[in-house]
């Protein structure tokens, strides 16, 4: 949790940012990126150093050669810990003049943490405003991987609540539930096509951590965890640099976040590769048949955006691996032969484990369309027994433009640390939802259609024809009894109120 002196200072530099001319949100996360990056190669080369030095052998790995470059600096010079203590016009020249396009060259040599720097530039020519920014990143303890962690968050939030780049981070109690649902493991292979800022594979490492304590002590686990679990794909650079500095500062030593168009190249490579996909992909597109993947259209010929990425998730997926992925309604039950038959194609040859509905503002302020989330196990062979359905009504926030809390922190979210009343459930229904999809196959089974949650069997979907998989299709209103007075009585009342009325005119008449 970050201290509020942290925040301040986070706050500070912000404001200090606009201030200096570089207004969009998503532009000053990524030069803070780019010197979080910086100070990340010199805590790398200090401890090959101390390793060289503690076992009297050569360092393995120098990240900045010895000499200078070819603009006569030393190399040396270009470590955070030596710049740092610069006089803020020698440190903008520096960073600007020899510390970036060293960052560039890194990239196009194609190392492991260079290969998202290749265009890195430094956006800003304040010299106060980089010597601030260096002093005050240089004060939090780096070495706590909580702090870190919480520090890129919290500034990632401001993405979110700056205005029109919100698009690119989905709630992260959203993504929390959705990563509860479907409860990773140490084995697993964890893909996210439409990474963004890697939110998901986050979350997924940060569950691994808090439920499976041995993981770090199994060599192989802890080398598949660092090296091997996490893929996330995106097609903008920024989003690429900012998602792989949310890893590394989340404690991931080097998961594979890489360029892909994931819709329009072949997916030959690692198709059936993955156990997991968590997802929000960009929907409501339309692409041309000519720029997508050819293997795509084999599964669902359409231009739509939201069933090309619903292919993809099938065509990623090894036999046996699960999703949760954040779909617009219209996949649910859109009519065109396109969605019927993927929706037939998740019934009939896979198994559909459920469907929860979101409400409409979920999103917002940056989209108000009503979406929904799917959890599905690829099969091949069918499967589908009874699709749970759980209609979500209210997420722990106002569901304007605003989202406002409305609950104190503690119960907000998907794990809280005690049962909320039913006041503080009509609130927030994720941790319900998380329940209840754990007993999907037991007591929910029971639930009659006027309930929050229910099952319905497979046999009824197909039914319709259409497989619609809309929540509304099934849900029935609960009918109350009500008594009504006999029309005797009512006319009884209608008279005396008429008196009523009729003998105060008659006085207000006497009193004027």
């Amino acid at each position: 949790m970050l201290t509020g002196e942290i925040r301040n200072q986070v706050d500070q530099i912000w404001n200090a940012f606009w201030s200096g001319g570089v207004s969009n949100p998503l532009s000053v996360i990524e030069q803070i990126t780019y010197l979080l990056f910086i100070k990340r190669l010199d805590d790398l080369h200090t401890l090959e150093e101390n390793k060289a030095a503690t076992l009297g052998i050569p360092m393995e790995r120098r990240i900045f050669p010895d000499g200078a470059d070819d603009r006569g600096r030393a190399y040396a010079d270009m470590r955070w810990s030596r710049f740092k203590h610069f006089e803020a016009r020698e440190m903008m020249d520096v960073v600007s003049e020899h510390v970036f396009p060293f960052l560039r060259q890194l990239g196009e040599e194609g190392s492991s943490y260079g290969q998202h720097m290749k265009d890195a530039r430094l956006g800003f020519s304040n010299a106060a405003l980089l010597a601030k920014t260096v002093e005050m990143l240089d004060r939090i303890p780096m070495d706590d991987r909580d702090t870190k962690g919480d520090l890129y968050e919290y500034m990632l939030g401001k993405i979110a609540s700056a205005g029109t780049n919100g698009q690119f981070r989905t709630p992260r109690h959203i993504i929390q539930l959705m990563v509860e649902l479907t409860k990773p493991t140490r084995d697993d292979v964890i893909v996210d096509p439409a990474a963004g800022t890697c939110g998901f594979l986050v979350a997924a490492g940060e569950y691994l951590r808090d439920n499976d304590p041995g993981l770090f002590r199994d060599e192989k686990a802890r080398k598949h965890f660092h090296q091997g679990m996490f893929h996330g794909f995106d097609f903008d650079p920024t989003m690429l640099r900012i998602g792989a500095m949310n890893m590394t500062l989340h404690g991931v030593d080097n998961p594979d976040v890489s360029y892909r168009d994931s819709l329009a190249q072949e997916h030959g490579s690692d198709a059936g590769k993955y156990s997991l996909i968590l997802a929000n992909p960009p929907f409501a597109g339309s692409l041309d048949y000519d720029a997508t993947a050819k293997d795509l259209q084999q599964i669902v010929k359409t231009k739509k955006t939201e069933l090309l990425f619903m292919a993809l998730f099938l065509r990623l997926l090894k036999t046996g691996g699960r999703a949760a992925v954040v779909v617009p309604d219209g996949v649910l039950f859109g009519s065109s032969k396109a969605h019927q038959a993927m929706r037939k194609m998740l019934v009939e040859s896979h198994k559909l484990d459920a469907v929860v509905k979101l409400p409409s503002g979920v999103f917002r302020p940056y989209a108000g369309v009503s979406t929904a989330i799917l959890l599905f196990t690829k099969t091949g062979v069918g499967g589908t027994d009874n699709v749970w359905f759980y209609d979500l009504q209210a997420d722990g926030y106002s569901l304007d433009d605003k989202r406002n809390a409305l609950l104190p922190e503690e119960k907000l979210g998907v794990l809280v640390p005690a049962p909320l009343s039913a006041e503080e459930h009509a609130k927030n229904n994720l941790p319900d939802a998380l329940l209840r999809f754990s007993r999907r196959d037991g007591s929910e089974l029971e639930n009659p259609r006027t309930a929050q949650s229910f099952c319905v069997p497979k046999a009824e979907i197909a039914a319709t024809g259409t497989y619609d998989l809309s929540l509304n299709r099934y849900k029935e209103v609960e009918h109350k009894e009500v008594e009504y007075e006999s029309p005797a009585a009512i006319i009884a009342d209608l008279k005396r109120l008429e008196a009523e009325i009729s003998d105060g005119l008659a006085k207000l008449e006497a009193m004027l």
